[in-house]
């Protein structure tokens, strides 16, 4: 799938549309692949909105914006989406990029419904503009805890990148493991290389590395460092953020790839709804999509919901947020305001932790659900 021109329209053109500004990232340094999953579900629901006659008969458009994971090229975006008159904004893959379209949506009063990034801070104070489809990191890093404990290992090792995200996944963590016995060395891999990172893991008898850094670099380097060191045949490899997830970790991989235990927002078992959008996405992707497919989806079904009741005004669009109660692929949709969120939250998505399973890493292993 090619990326998409500055203006994307997803609908009929013949009459008026209610416009919908998209946050993804489509090129490097962003993750692309997310971002197209993520793009991918959105356009699908976008179409099927349309092809039912759209909202009240005028037709949904997407206004496309490409962030390449740059948090300053995301808030640009916010404001020239709102001054082209979108009725909402939607999208985002990174945290660190959500968060800046989340501050500046809420300083221009815009919503704008974060599909897919989980920072719980995604704004510094409580703001009834901006609402989440993805679960916050607090709960599903919580849950992956969970899954490490379970699994025997209480020394963990993180290897990490400086940023905020990294930083806060890593504070969650020793959080909640440390009342449980459980330990978290962090990695720096400012100053490591990834050999060294194989020392490291030696001298503090970690049973477990965590992956906090980007893809595909350092992860695949340390992935491969690891699993070819003798010393280290014990040890697990994680990575909370779900960089399995995709095929390039795969192409790039192989079947070193396997047996890293990630983080999946989907339920073990998908209702007639999630069977049907899967069916459609994959074959629009050309491929298995990823829960961040499912997400954009999501995201398109609940702005739908709000625009069919209140119009494309941006105010009553906000105030709609704790009155949704919409379907979605995974669930019934409907926000609150969790302890220490401070946007409209789903509470929660499915989280599973899952892995390429070693004898077919095209199939996935559920391993551990919350």
């Amino acid at each position: 799938m090619s990326t998409p021109p500055s203006d994307f329209e997803s609908g009929p053109t013949d009459a008026p549309a209610i416009r919908i500004g998209v946050l993804v990232p489509l090129t490097r340094p962003g993750w692309a692949e997310a971002g197209r999953h993520l793009l991918a579900g959105l356009q699908l629901g976008v179409r099927e909105v349309n092809d039912a006659g759209g909202i009240a008969g005028t037709p949904l458009e997407l206004v496309v914006r490409d962030t390449a994971a740059d948090p300053q090229k995301a808030a640009a975006a916010v404001d020239e989406l709102a001054r082209l008159g979108v009725a909402a904004v939607a999208g985002e893959y990174h945290s660190v990029v959500a968060r800046a379209a989340a501050a500046r949506a809420d300083a221009l009063c815009l919503p704008f419904l974060c599909s897919s990034a989980v920072l719980d801070t995604l704004t510094d104070q409580p703001t009834e503009w901006v609402a989440r489809i993805a679960p916050a990191q607090s709960h599903g890093w919580q849950i992956y805890a969970d899954f490490l404990l379970g699994a025997g290992h209480s020394r963990i090792a993180v290897a990490a990148q400086p940023s905020v995200y990294w930083a806060s996944g890593t504070r969650i963590l020793r959080d909640y493991l440390a009342p449980r016995g459980g330990t978290v060395t962090e990695l720096d891999m400012g100053a490591l290389t990834p050999a060294a990172v194989c020392d490291a893991l030696v001298d503090q008898r970690a049973t477990a590395l965590l992956l906090l850094v980007g893809h595909p670099e350092p992860a695949v380097s340390i992935v491969k460092s690891v699993r070819r060191d003798q010393r280290l045949a014990g040890v697990m490899i994680g990575a909370p953020a779900g960089q399995p997830e995709f095929n390039e970790w795969a192409t790039a991989l192989g079947d070193e790839g396997a047996s890293i235990p990630f983080l999946r927002y989907l339920p073990e078992r998908t209702g007639p709804l999630g069977a049907r959008v899967g069916t459609a996405l994959r074959e629009q992707l050309g491929e298995a999509p990823s829960f961040v497919a499912f997400e954009g989806y999501d995201t398109i079904t609940v702005l739908a919901d709000v625009l069919r009741s209140h119009g494309a005004d941006r105010a009553l669009t906000a105030e709609s947020w704790p009155r949704v109660a919409v379907e979605g692929t995974r669930g019934q949709i409907q926000f609150s305001r969790p302890p220490g969120i401070s946007v409209w939250q789903w509470a929660w998505a499915p989280v599973q932790v899952v892995d390429r399973d070693p004898a077919e890493p095209g199939r996935f292993r559920v391993l551990h659900s919350g």
